[in-house]
């Protein structure tokens, strides 16, 4: 894959207990260091502009005039420092610049995979938090759309936590899709499968929030009975992949059984799914708090357009995400 990384990105500190640490990014590069093919690019940083595109142009000055002096505890769980400003542009320039590469044709073993952070997709319209300070999806998506010549982006958020600021910032439009398969409960709280969208963008948001304990059964397929016949009739120009890890069974901070195979499986329908729609397909960066499992899951992707063909889940589709489902496809606009 074509990798995306920048050193501004490492500068923002929460703190040392803060699950979301620089040290996220060094594990991954030395996961990948093990694995042959892997090259790595800068990004331009975001501008405010670009953040102000889709967030309310009061709160990005709010939040860069909160880092320029000092930082802080935003809130319990969102913490910055003076570099936290410049990492989240940076973070997000590399969302920016992982779609344009799509668009201009990046694909196959050149697929673009942006490695930033802070991530975004907790962050709102006009606020931070869960770690998030700029929405990097979102900014990536707006920035298809104004400027790449996009119509449509799909996204596709397989972090475990709802995507919560993506689905705000689209949730009554109808140029943007929002997906996500994520555990229920789980902060923030948000992404029932009754959430739809609104105004013109009813029926273009689509959650499959999970029982604690669902494996990679049951996400294939919800991919297979939901979102592939969603996206496939939304006919996106750009999908993007909101890719966190902390599905992951040994994630601290979830209780999931998502296999390192079964991001590999994803990874293939979304592949199969951008190659059958014509998009061009980028990933961002989200969540992944265990060292080891965060690396290995981003090799597991990066093996899996490398030509490492993922074996298929040994589990079955659990009962309660069986009767999700298809309460979901019996009530969804989509289907």
């Amino acid at each position: 894959m074509r990798f995306g990384f920048s050193e501004t990105c490492l500068a923002h500190d929460p703190g040392p207990r803060h699950p979301e640490s620089p040290d996220r990014l060094r594990a991954i590069k030395r996961g990948l260091a093990k694995r042959h093919s892997v090259s790595y690019e800068g990004a331009t940083p975001a501008t405010e502009a670009d953040a102000a595109a889709v967030h309310d142009p009061d709160y990005v000055a709010e939040i860069r005039e909160f880092c320029e002096s000092g930082g802080g505890d935003w809130d319990p769980d969102t913490t910055a420092s003076e570099e936290t400003w410049p990492a989240a542009l940076a973070s997000a320039g590399l969302a920016k610049d992982a779609t344009r590469a799509a668009v201009n044709g990046a694909a196959g073993r050149n697929t673009p995979f942006a490695l930033g952070r802070p991530p975004g997709h907790h962050a709102v319209y006009d606020d931070a938090m869960g770690f998030c300070f700029l929405n990097n999806a979102a900014v990536a998506a707006q920035y298809a759309l104004d400027d790449l010549g996009a119509d449509r982006v799909a996204i596709f958020d397989w972090d475990v936590h709802h995507g919560n600021g993506t689905q705000d910032i689209f949730y009554d439009r109808g140029d943007v899709f929002y997906a996500s398969i994520h555990e229920d409960g789980l902060y923030p709280g948000t992404g029932d499968a009754d959430e739809h969208g609104e105004g013109d963008g009813a029926g273009a948001t689509l959650n499959a929030p999970f029982p604690a304990g669902s494996g990679d059964a049951d996400f294939c397929a919800a991919f297979d009975e939901l979102l592939e016949p969603a996206i496939t009739d939304f006919d996106p120009d750009v999908f993007l992949v909101s890719a966190g890890f902390d599905a992951h069974r040994h994630d601290p901070i979830s209780r999931m059984h998502v296999t390192t195979e079964g991001y590999g499986l994803l990874a293939d329908r979304v592949r199969t799914l951008a190659d059958a729609t014509d998009a061009a397909l980028a990933f961002i960066l989200e969540g992944g708090y265990s060292l080891d499992t965060l690396a290995d899951g981003i090799g597991m992707v990066h093996e899996t357009f490398d030509g490492r063909e993922p074996v298929g889940p040994d589990d079955d589709v659990s009962d309660d995400v069986r009767d999700l489902l298809d309460g979901i496809r019996a009530s969804h606009p989509a289907f």
